[in-house]
């Protein structure tokens, strides 16, 4: 393919990923309405996907207690892309920095493990984690340069970094 063509195809998929973040932002905005809640919305394009955060006053209730809300709220979102653009999306929703903050502590987790293994040259297992913080983690050990695998089935699937 040429340059020309490769960078068209790239523009159409930034705009495809456009379209998406404002599909999810007026659903979300008309949800935060239903739900008389304060939020600012964020949209983004963060390497393959479309990213949007809901940013503001205290939105506890749409995170829950260990993320369940959001993750289900991610869901109602990607499906209300899905009914607009007739393709699956992989939009990632971030609600007061839930995300943000799991990532890095996601990130710090997976960099002490791969220090172990490389120190003992045994596996290690995670403990359970949902698809985003295995996602996390995965990306983390392949840049250390180790490979890692998920184990077990939902909603007890897990990681396990494997030595070179």
């Amino acid at each position: 393919m040429t340059e020309e063509k490769v960078a068209a195809t790239e523009g159409d998929r930034v705009k495809q990923l456009e379209r998406e973040g404002d599909i999810a932002a007026d659903y979300l905005e008309e949800l935060l309405d239903i739900a008389d809640l304060d939020g600012d919305l964020d949209m983004d394009v963060e390497g393959d996907r479309a990213a949007v955060s809901i940013v503001g006053a205290d939105l506890s209730q749409l995170v829950g207690q260990h993320g369940e809300v959001l993750d289900a709220l991610q869901e109602l979102t990607r499906l209300a892309v899905y009914r607009e653009t007739g393709e699956r999306s992989r939009l990632m929703l971030d609600v007061s920095g839930f995300r943000a903050n799991r990532r890095s502590t996601l990130e710090a987790l997976a960099a002490e493990t791969v220090a172990t293994v490389k120190a003992s040259g045994e596996p290690v297992s995670l403990k359970p984690m949902s698809p985003f913080e295995r996602k996390v983690v995965h990306d983390a050990v392949a840049a250390a340069g180790l490979t890692s695998e998920s184990e077990g089935a939902e909603p007890r699937r897990y990681v396990v970094v494997l030595p070179a």
